[in-house]
């Protein structure tokens, strides 16, 4: 328990210490430049003190819970030595993070309102949910396919360069041939996958597999999934704007 406490409250000053910049940032362009009076301070001093609580327990949970279960199952699996099973639940990992993601839900539902107000699609709520459904089934499978291609890239011992290189050319074709309408949307698909679910498990799976793997780094070959969780949204989105 006393153990526990510690790293908690290790992860509480690392939480203060981030976020110090952001509010002293804030603070100088509001009372130096801006010279006004911070608006409802009580109310900001306690959004700030319940973002510090917040992301330490995040964090804190991410470094006793999903990081060894990423870490574990990826051992598990590369001693199975099953193949099939282990993109299998690469492909699982990616969908399932993604289509539960926040920022995807919230970014989906945004895009089929300016949709339906930009006459692409019927402005009804049947037509709006439709649409922002298929994105998202449309970036979570393409993230999913992200997560299997970088696991079979740690398997093979692939470079990782020369796939990130092929797959921005093709976003660089697709982007010549999608409706305008779906460009701006593909390219923030690729950022809002990469957030608070997805990196920590991700992450987790590529390290853990890497270490499982006799010639493999964690170093080296354990990060790069979540450059291909980044990139593969923008092409698979272009495709779904190009289709509907």
């Amino acid at each position: 328990m006393t153990q526990l406490l510690k790293h908690f409250i290790y992860s509480l000053f690392e939480s203060i210490r981030d976020l110090a910049p952001i509010i002293g940032v804030i603070a100088f362009f509001q009372l130096l430049v801006l010279q006004q009076p911070i608006p409802d301070l009580a109310g900001l001093l306690t959004g700030t003190l319940l973002v510090v609580i917040g992301l330490t327990l995040f964090v804190h949970g991410l470094k006793l819970g999903l990081f060894p279960i990423g870490e574990s199952i990826a051992h598990d699996f590369a001693h199975k030595g099953s193949l099939f099973w282990l993109l299998v639940f690469a492909f699982a990992l990616g969908f399932g993070t993604t289509v539960a993601e926040p920022a995807l839900i919230a970014v989906a539902d945004e895009a089929a309102e300016v949709a339906a107000t930009g006459g692409m699609i019927v402005n009804s709520l049947e037509s709006k949910e439709s649409y922002a459904n298929g994105l998202r089934m449309t970036v979570a499978l393409s993230v999913g396919f992200a997560i299997l291609i970088g696991v079979l890239r740690i398997i093979k011992g692939w470079p990782i360069q020369y796939l990130i290189m092929g797959g921005y050319a093709g976003v660089v074709i697709m982007t010549g041939f999608a409706p305008p309408e779906i460009i701006g949307i593909a390219y923030d698909s690729g950022g809002v996958t990469t957030s608070t679910i997805t990196v920590p498990l991700v992450t987790a799976l590529g390290v853990g597999l890497a270490s499982s793997i006799r010639g493999r780094n964690p170093m080296t070959d354990g990060f790069g999934l979540i450059a291909f969780a980044s990139l593969t949204p923008m092409i698979f989105v272009m495709g779904y704007g190009m289709v509907i």
